[in-house]
């Protein structure tokens, strides 16, 4: 049976990987909070191995307050990057294969087409340069690995924007949402399926992928389709990013090229608004 620890369970894509895993009981996953194992800790990463030989280490757990991370820049790469490196020191000295969720923040959005995997990085806040020193740690110590750089992460578990805006879309009847920053959403549990996908398989395709449902929108898009879809009335009107100033800046484009990943994993990848509307029936019941 193949034995799979996994790091960050309360986040939404643990929280996802843990509904996914109930249809793949022939994997035995182990899910581990940030309160059960303090990744940025080598000796209790290791203790867990040495109680059990772990197969896979898939690691949904991660600093994701972007603007905050602007004034908390250590405790950010400490969990982003030097954890990471514990984490892929330790699926080396134990022959496990390390699935690693990146981000489309490593990219500075200067481009106008999809990014491909091997497009220069140049992250614009401290949250995206320290998933990418994450990302340079596996590549530096490991072989057997699969990063995933994901984006605009949403699911009807925890915070998020889905979330955020049915909030919003019951408080107001009027909202203003950025329409100059593009990319495509990604539901948490199309990415975890991807996930149990690769385990169950047990692909030797390892590497670097982008992976992200199917479309380019921009948030004001989003913001439309889930008033719309939820039939929340009232009305969203265009803002820029300059209108809209945070700590942190975001790049303008960062829709992801999925193409190396639908090749080597023969995949299909659902398109946003169908994914939308799972997760709006989910939130609803």
């Amino acid at each position: 049976m193949i034995s799979v620890l996994v790091t960050g369970a309360n986040g939404q894509l643990g929280q996802c990987l843990k509904d996914v895993a109930l249809n793949h009981k022939d994997i035995e996953w182990v899910f581990k909070t940030s309160k059960e194992l303090d990744i940025t800790d080598p000796k209790s990463i290791q203790t867990l191995f040495d109680q059990k030989n772990f197969d896979y280490l898939v690691n949904c757990a991660a600093y994701t307050a972007v603007d905050k991370a602007e004034s908390e820049k250590e405790k950010t790469f400490l969990v982003n990057a030097e954890a990471v490196k514990y984490l892929a020191e330790t699926c080396n000295a134990n022959n496990a294969v390390f699935i690693h969720i990146s981000t489309d923040f490593v990219f500075d959005g200067s481009k106008n087409t999809a990014y491909q995997e091997g497009d220069k990085t140049n992250p614009i806040n401290v949250y995206g340069a320290s998933k990418l020193k994450g990302e340079q740690y596996i590549q530096e110590i490991l072989d057997k690995y699969f990063i995933i750089r994901t984006s605009w992460v949403y699911s009807e578990h925890g915070h998020n924007f889905v979330k955020t805006m049915l909030r919003l879309g019951k408080e107001r009847n009027e909202i203003s949402v950025v329409s100059d920053q593009i990319g495509s959403p990604t539901y948490a549990k199309d990415l975890a399926l991807l996930l149990a996908e690769i385990i169950e398989s047990q692909t030797t395709a390892f590497g670097l992928y982008n992976y992200s449902n199917e479309g380019a929108i921009s948030w004001y898009d989003f913001a439309k389709a889930i008033f719309e879809q939820s039939n929340l009335d009232l009305k969203v009107s265009k803002t820029t990013t300059e209108n809209y100033p945070t700590p942190a800046k975001r790049p303008s484009y960062s829709l992801l090229d999925k193409s190396k990943i639908k090749k080597a994993l023969k995949l299909e990848i659902p398109n946003w608004k169908d994914s939308l509307d799972k997760v709006l029936i989910k939130i609803s019941e």
